[in-house]
């Protein structure tokens, strides 16, 4: 079967997660190109061994690469699939993208992935964690990712639609390196709330009515940045965790949830207080 699709991941020191990565995408109509920032382990031997296609940039942000790998590939492929070295595809989500990409009649120029959490070994899979979808396979020259520093999320031109299949997205640092990387991504955070809001051109439009992207941050947007400081930590983690039943999820969903929800939230609204003195 033709070659259908350019899968862009980005890398840094990933020599733990991309050997899993690369080994999900077996039977993907796809050519694999690796985009990495100067790794100093193994990972550019790795995707060697697997005869991926290797670039190295200077990382600035995600954004910032995603955007550079678009403009600066030589992607001859119809379709873009974006993943992070800690994501796996599932075998059903394989065949079902390889479906997806031969309809070359499709008026559908962007799909939304269903993603699926793993924590600790243990898939997340209440507190409004799953299912959870996330734009990730776009036709060439239709998508871009968001100007953001934290929480970006990729758009397109066009008509969009969802697959049925998941999408395993593994969280498998030590809880010392992903409260870290949470603390460098809540100074992102500050610096973005920090801002005048202003309509720009090319990010995701908030709208309540809008496609799960779209009203996640409308919500955010419109209501939750509209709480009280500190307080509104405390309800986002009692919706999470009570209403949302993320108690369900045993004791690695207790710490998912509570980091995820109450501490990192709490530790933004503490930085921004932090500025007005």
């Amino acid at each position: 079967m033709e070659k259908m699709i350019s899968v862009i991941i980005l890398t840094y020191n990933e020599e733990f997660n991309l050997p899993a990565c690369l080994d999900s995408l077996s039977g993907l109509n796809a050519k694999i190109i690796v985009v990495d920032s100067y790794s100093t382990d193994k990972t550019i031997k790795i995707a060697t061994e697997r005869c991926c296609e290797i670039v190295s940039h200077p990382f600035e942000n995600y954004a910032i690469q995603r955007n550079w790998s678009f403009e600066n590939l030589n992607i001859q492929m119809p379709w873009i699939l974006c993943l992070d070295a800690d994501e796996r595809l599932t075998p059903s989500l394989v065949e079902e993208i390889n479906q997806i990409t031969q309809q070359a009649l499709s008026s559908v120029v962007g799909y939304m992935l269903r993603k699926r959490t793993v924590f600790m070994g243990r898939w997340i899979k209440h507190g409004g964690q799953y299912p959870s979808y996330h734009l990730r396979l776009f036709k060439t020259g239709r998508g871009r990712c968001e100007s953001r520093e934290y929480d970006q999320h990729f758009i397109v031109d066009g008509e969009i639609g969802k697959l049925q299949h998941d999408y395993i997205d593994v969280i498998g640092s030590d809880l010392s390196t992903w409260t870290t990387r949470h603390v460098r991504w809540s100074e992102m955070e500050v610096k973005a709330l920090s801002q005048k809001e202003i309509s720009i051109t090319g990010q995701v439009n908030p709208s309540l009515f809008g496609n799960p992207i779209e009203r996640k941050r409308f919500l955010r947007k419109r209501l939750y940045q509209r709480a009280p400081l500190f307080l509104r930590a405390f309800l986002f983690w009692f919706y999470v965790y009570i209403l949302r039943r993320g108690f369900l999820d045993g004791k690695q969903g207790l710490i998912f949830h509570t980091l995820r929800c109450f501490w990192f939230r709490f530790l933004v609204d503490a930085k921004l207080y932090e500025q007005t003195r």
